[in-house]
């Protein structure tokens, strides 16, 4: 029941403020620009308030309909041809998003991760300057790191040691 109280008196406040700012005194005194800044804080908390009261809106999916609204996806490469979706019939999110990864030659960020990991763990191999090889055992353990953050736990990698 709280929250219908906190709602109304956002309400009231967010009416009160138009109704006082609206006043001609008030007009003069204060530029357009202020006048649209204060009645948009207010808007914005009366929208907060109303959206965890009656849906769940999360703060990335308003980000990305404000980016939309403004026009940013509108010269995308692509844009208007269809995405190279399965055939299958058993939906599977995770399959179909690593799937269309894949078909538009788009790696997850960890098994970038992994082959610069490789990469490194050669030149290592090659590598007889001490001093170096201790700087490419530091980035290889930094890039392990991140790495086992965002892979599954079957391909989690083992960091580097340094015995010099």
């Amino acid at each position: 029941m709280w929250w219908r109280e906190k709602l109304f008196e956002g309400l009231r406040a967010l009416n009160f403020t138009k109704t006082t700012l609206k006043n001609k005194k008030e007009r003069e005194a204060m530029n357009q620009e202020e006048l649209d800044k204060k009645l948009k804080k207010q808007e914005i908390l009366v929208k907060d308030e109303k959206v965890w009261s009656y849906t769940y809106e999360d703060h990335i999916s308003s980000i990305v309909k404000q980016a939309e609204q403004k026009g940013a996806f509108d010269n995308l490469p692509g844009k208007g041809k269809p995405l190279n979706l399965d055939k299958d019939l058993s939906y599977n999110p995770e399959k179909q998003l690593y799937r269309t990864l894949a078909n538009n030659h788009v790696l997850p960020r960890w098994i970038e991760l992994s082959k610069e990991i490789d990469d490194l763990k050669e030149r290592l191999k090659e590598n007889t300057n001490t001093a170096e090889a201790a700087d490419l055992i530091r980035t290889i353990n930094k890039k392990v790191l991140e790495h086992n953050l965002l892979c599954p736990p079957s391909a989690q990698k083992m960091r580097v040691k340094m015995d010099f």
